[in-house]
C-alpha cells in the first residue's frame, strides 16, 4: 500500500512541476528593421614611391629623400596631420657600400596616409611626381559616426517591431504587453572601393596630363539592423 501511495505522490509532484514549466501566456513574435546608407569619410590608402633616372641617365637619379619630402609637403598642404602619414615599408641596401657597387639600384618606399576627404586624396596625388609613383591602393575605409548610427538603427528597429506588433494585435482585438524576448540581427555591408582609373597609376598619369584628376568611386556603407521581439498579448 505504501508503495502505491509513494508512486501516486511522485506522479502528482511530477505533474505539478511539469505544469509549472509550461508558459501559458499568449504571445506575438515580430521582426522590425531599420537601414541606412552612408558615404565613407575615413579613407586609408597606400602610396609606393620609387627613385628613377632622369632621361635614363644613371647620373641623374631622383633620390627617394627628395620624393618623400615632396609627398610630405603634399600631405601637409592638403591639411592632413603628420600623424596620419606613416612609412609602411622600405626596400634598399643595408649599407652605402653595397649601394656603390650597384649605381643603378633604385630605392622604393611605401607610405600609408589617412584622409577624411576624397578631395584631399586627389590634391595629394596631383602634387606628386607621376614618374616616381609605382602604385596607389585603398587599404580600408570607415565612417566616423558609425557607432552612433548603429545605436540609432537598433532603436528604430525595435520601435518598428513594436509598431508592427501593435497593429497586428489590434486586428485581433488584443493589446501588446511587455517584451519577453529580444534578439538582434545585423547585416553590415562594407563594399570595396573602386578606382575609376582601374587602380592603375598609369591612368592617373594620363589624367594629370589632361589636367583632370583620377577619382575613386566609393559605394556607400550599408547598415541594416533587424530586431526579433516576442511581446506578450493582453
Amino acid at each position: 500500500m505504501k508503495k502505491y501511495v509513494i508512486i501516486a505522490l511522485l506522479s502528482i509532484f511530477c505533474y505539478s512541476a511539469y505544469s509549472q514549466t509550461i508558459d501559458t501566456r499568449r504571445k506575438i513574435e515580430v521582426n522590425g528593421s531599420a537601414e541606412a546608407e552612408v558615404t565613407p569619410d575615413i579613407i586609408y590608402f597606400s602610396v609606393s614611391l620609387r627613385e628613377y633616372f632622369k632621361d635614363n641617365n644613371i647620373k641623374k637619379k631622383v633620390e627617394i629623400d627628395d620624393l618623400e619630402k615632396q609627398l610630405l609637403a603634399a600631405v601637409t598642404n592638403a591639411g592632413v596631420p603628420k600623424e596620419n602619414f606613416t612609412v609602411n615599408n622600405i626596400s634598399s641596401y643595408a649599407s652605402s657600400l653595397q649601394k656603390k657597387k650597384n649605381p643603378e639600384f633604385l630605392i622604393s618606399k611605401q607610405y600609408r596616409i589617412k584622409v577624411q576627404d576624397l578631395n584631399r586624396f586627389n590634391q595629394i596625388m596631383e602634387a606628386l611626381d607621376t614618374k616616381a609613383v609605382q602604385y596607389t591602393n585603398v587599404d580600408s575605409y570607415d565612417y566616423s559616426k558609425i557607432e552612433s548610427l548603429k545605436k540609432d538603427l537598433k532603436i528604430k528597429a525595435l520601435q518598428a517591431a513594436k509598431d508592427k506588433a501593435t497593429y497586428l494585435a489590434t486586428a485581433l482585438n488584443d493589446g501588446v504587453g511587455k517584451a519577453l524576448e529580444v534578439q538582434e540581427i545585423n547585416n553590415e555591408y562594407y563594399p570595396q572601393a573602386i578606382y575609376r582609373a582601374n587602380a592603375s597609376f598609369s591612368k592617373l598619369a594620363e589624367a594629370s596630363a589632361d589636367n583632370s584628376s583620377a577619382e575613386i568611386d566609393f559605394k556607400k556603407i550599408k547598415l541594416n539592423y533587424q530586431m526579433r521581439v516576442v511581446f506578450e498579448l493582453k
